[in-house]
């Protein structure tokens, strides 16, 4: 039995999507009432689960052998997955997959890939067989800038920088392999799409899609923070956002690109281009 947490995000969905057609034994889990029945109406097994609250977590891993693990990017996020760790150990968990990130590094000045750093080398460190999955920045980030590209720009500070965009759908494509699978444990795969953009490249792919002209404005690291405080983001996140697309996309330092998610699944990765064009009324809000 697979528990799969973050069931209810865009890799969790394709996980579960490929766990139920291939008829494999498997439980999602979610936090929300609403979530739970729309899983049972799918007629998957469900239970609500929250990694803050390590004995819902324990009673949603009980009776399963491996388990899926990814969380958003957040302030608890070192805490509550090292704790979720620990409780699959406790109930003996023989395999555990977990979502990282490329650019993970001890040292990093990007709090998030400083903490993916830190819970990989405990979960290599607790016993238990892993695989981790290290993917680069994803496609669907773009969709929260869907206001300013609707009215025809792209605000960012990547400067010139490229990424190996990836759609979060093929993560799970490359999750279900690696979870069903014998042979990858102990493996770090990193994860990135077909082709490094840079955002200029992006805002002119989303303006084929979309059909409208979107123009690459590289902002200064204030106006950004303003924009990004402005549609909601949290202090702590706009501050990451920056430092993570100022110092490691615009200063070159991004992961180049490999053939993994092919490889791995056999499928192509989707290009930026067939992702903006299935989200086209997204970017045009």
């Amino acid at each position: 039995m697979i528990l799969v947490t973050g069931a209810t995000s865009v890799i969790g969905q394709k996980l579960c999507q490929l766990l139920a057609e291939n008829k494999k034994e498997f439980r999602a889990m979610c936090r929300k009432e609403s979530q739970l029945e729309q899983f049972h109406q799918q007629g998957i097994d469900a239970v609500l689960g929250d990694f803050e609250k390590p004995e819902s977590f324990r009673a949603a891993v009980k009776g399963c052998t491996s388990l899926f693990l990814v969380s958003p990017p957040n302030e608890k996020q070192l805490e509550s997955e090292i704790k979720a760790i620990e409780v699959a150990k406790q109930e003996k968990i023989a395999y555990i997959v977990r979502v990282s990130a490329s650019d993970a590094n001890l040292r990093s000045s990007v709090p998030w890939a400083k903490t993916h750093a830190h819970i990989d080398h405990h979960l290599r460190a607790s016993g238990i067989a892993w695989t981790i999955l290290k993917p680069t920045a994803f496609m669907q980030n773009f969709l929260t800038l869907n206001k300013p590209i609707s009215k025809g720009f792209l605000p960012q500070v990547g400067g010139k920088g490229l990424v190996g965009y990836i759609d979060a759908q093929d993560i799970g494509r490359v999750a279900y392999h690696v979870i069903t699978e014998e042979h990858h444990k102990r493996a770090t795969y990193y994860l990135n799409g077909p082709e490094a953009l840079s955002m200029k490249e992006v805002a002119s792919q989303i303006s084929v899609a979309i059909g409208k002209k979107v123009r690459y404005v590289n902002l200064p690291s204030f106006a950004f923070r303003v924009l990004l405080r402005a549609s909601g983001a949290s202090r702590w996140l706009a501050n990451g956002l920056i430092e993570q697309y100022a110092e490691v996309v615009a200063k070159n330092h991004d992961h180049d690109l490999g053939e993994e998610v092919y490889r791995l699944t056999n499928h192509q990765p989707r290009s930026f281009l067939e992702f903006a064009k299935e989200n086209k009324e997204q970017f045009s809000k």
